[in-house]
């Protein structure tokens, strides 16, 4: 079994998204899903440093200092793009604005419970940010992450470790070794990769799994 790339999943993530959904990519991985949209889909991207309508930006395209991401990358403007302040950015993920948000996770429970701010009494990182706002806010919640820790534990779990960011928000993860939904207490599987057959999940989830209908077949590429 041979697990999906990052972006073997940013590809599945902009394939997913529906046609002209307002759409919020958080920090880290889910960016990378950022070069893999159609523009025909016409998939707004929003920022929460205040960004509506954004890309980014082209090998051919000179940067400008004052366009950037909530990771910091540089970006571009697509036709119609909105730039505002921080109040009316957050007042559009706090008011059921966006239509789907993907973050990353460290943890995510069969519950729908997500942690993605703190690592432990270590982690140097001050505090929840925005992912707070977006978690609750939007009116879907999508994670992209990888279904084990560095050190072979799983992410996805019966309940997490770490401090929330919100409880019971996570409706779908895009996993490394699959595609699932969170639903009543189970992680519901709609697609593994080729050769993980759904009896071997219990070596990647900690969790309940529940198999609704016989998951598609993912084949990564090398």
């Amino acid at each position: 079994m041979k697990p999906l790339s990052r972006e073997q999943l940013a590809a599945l993530v902009a394939a997913d998204l529906p046609a002209g959904a307002v759409v919020n990519l958080g920090i880290g991985m889910p960016t990378m899903v950022t070069d893999r949209l159609d523009p025909a889909r016409g998939v707004q991207l929003h920022s929460e440093n205040g960004i509506l309508g954004m890309r980014l930006l082209q090998d051919h395209e000179t940067a400008d200092g004052d366009l950037i991401n909530a990771s910091k990358q540089s970006i571009a403007l697509t036709q119609g793009a909105a730039i505002f302040d921080h109040v009316y950015s957050f007042s559009i993920m706090r008011g059921g604005h966006i239509d789907i948000t993907v973050l990353g996770a460290f943890e995510v429970s069969c519950e729908g419970d997500l942690a993605n701010w703190s690592l432990g009494a270590d982690d140097p990182m001050p505090s929840v940010g925005g992912a707070m706002d977006l978690a609750v806010g939007a009116r879907n919640v999508w994670v992209m992450m990888e279904a084990l820790t560095r050190e072979g534990a799983p992410r996805l779990r019966g309940r997490c470790s770490l401090p929330l960011t919100g409880a019971g928000v996570v409706g779908r993860v895009y996993a490394d070794i699959g595609i699932f939904d969170v639903r009543d207490g189970a992680f519901v599987p709609l697609a593994l990769v080729d050769g993980l057959p759904p009896s071997e999940l219990h070596r990647w989830i900690d969790a309940p799994v529940r198999i609704a209908q016989a998951p598609r077949v993912l084949h990564p590429h090398s």
